[in-house]
């Protein structure tokens, strides 16, 4: 299967079959008398799925990881994969195994296809693997979602809770005696109800309240495949709690918390999308910045907040714009959590200019990808 080179001589059927060819080394193994069980065997298909089938030698660690119990297997392990998966002529392996059955069920009723004839008739094992269909929505790309995929989405993402960390406040609430402090102006005035005896002592403690959260979207062209479910994101945290502001940034800088505060989630989306001009244009996070800076976040907004950039980090302008902007938004909030959609790529490094020139000044740098990094990012706002 694999050519002189280590690489897989049909690459798109092996890809198509990845279940049905681990099966069958299995079956090699045991016909060259490896123990090798079911649960192994599952082992091995996730651990192709995840490292893939382009190289030899990931194909080899994989099995060789996930098959084997003891050392003393390896040299019988290194004769069996150069016959199934190199071709080598075989000597004396025989496999005798009966077929093993894999059935197929799903959480959703209607998706789940299981053949129970050949689950009855066959004589061999019978593994049932069961998924959760809504599991592995929750993990998939937004670029690579259909149309009602989308919308199956764009409802989790609207029951995402926005919990929060909360910050001092100037004002004092009443408490107990427990190392509290003694609230001397209530206690004179409560004296008064009992002739001056101060019988019945106030204490209070300092008060909290919500940090403010604040959202800053990119609308670009770069970012359509993820700009709605993160506008979708913006609404749940508009509407889920207090001192939210959201804003979009492009080649403009839009505010649309008030569009954001309705609570229908399609009416608040057309709104939005109406009062963002520069949706789907270029890209100028730098001068943008400078905006948000001097228009609300240095002496307003920005200042002991949370403050989220959702964006892949593609910049037009200057990075010696965006850098310093990044740095007067860092002295001022409490943290910065840059959201970027293309981190998660294998491989991927900050090599856009706009992103290595923030990344410095980011608390957080966090994937943005899928409903998954969406519901990450919630925890890390509350924590």
């Amino acid at each position: 299967m694999f050519d002189s080179a280590g690489r897989p001589e049909n690459r798109a059927e092996v890809q198509n079959s990845v279940s049905t060819i681990a099966i069958g080394f299995a079956r090699v193994l045991r016909g060259s008398g490896l123990s090798i069980p079911v649960s192994r065997v599952m082992l091995f298909v996730e651990a192709l799925r995840l490292s893939g089938i382009d190289k030899r030698s990931s194909v080899y660690w994989s099995g060789r990881v996930t098959l084997l119990q003891d050392p003393e297997e390896i040299l019988i392990y290194n004769h069996a994969f150069a016959v199934f998966w190199e071709g080598q002529r075989s000597k004396g392996i025989e496999v005798v195994m009966p077929p093993i059955t894999v059935t197929l069920a799903t959480d959703d009723p209607s998706q789940e296809s299981i053949d129970n004839d050949a689950e009855t008739n066959s004589p061999g094992p019978k593994v049932a693997v069961r998924f959760s269909r809504i599991e592995t929505l929750k993990a998939k790309d937004f670029s690579d979602c259909s149309s009602g995929e989308l919308r199956e989405l764009h409802q989790l993402i609207g029951n995402l809770k926005f919990s929060s960390s909360r910050r001092a406040s100037l004002r004092k609430r009443d408490a107990k005696k427990n190392n509290k402090k003694l609230n001397v102006s209530k206690s004179v005035r409560k004296a008064f109800e009992t002739d001056g005896e101060p019988v019945y002592l106030k204490y209070s403690r300092k008060d909290t309240r919500p940090r403010r959260l604040v959202l800053l979207l990119d609308v670009s062209g770069s970012m359509e495949p993820y700009a709605r479910a993160l506008i979708r994101l913006a609404h749940a945290a508009v509407v889920g709690r207090a001192d939210v502001e959201a804003f979009t940034v492009g080649t403009r800088l839009t505010r649309i918390t008030r569009e954001l505060a309705s609570r229908d989630p399609d009416a608040a989306l057309r709104s939005a999308a109406d009062s963002v001009r520069d949706w789907s244009g270029g890209t100028r996070l730098g001068a943008t910045l400078t905006e948000f800076n001097n228009e609300w976040g240095i002496r307003g907004y920005a200042r002991g907040a949370l403050l989220v950039i959702l964006s892949d980090g593609w910049d037009r302008g200057s990075p010696d714009v965006l850098r310093t902007q990044m740095e007067r938004l860092q002295r001022v909030t409490h943290r910065l959590i840059w959201v970027n959609p293309l981190k998660y790529t294998p491989g991927y490094a900050p090599l856009a200019q706009g992103m290595a020139a923030a990344l410095p000044y980011t608390d957080e740098f966090i994937e943005g990808h899928s409903f998954d990094s969406l519901e990450r990012l919630t925890e890390i706002i509350a924590s």
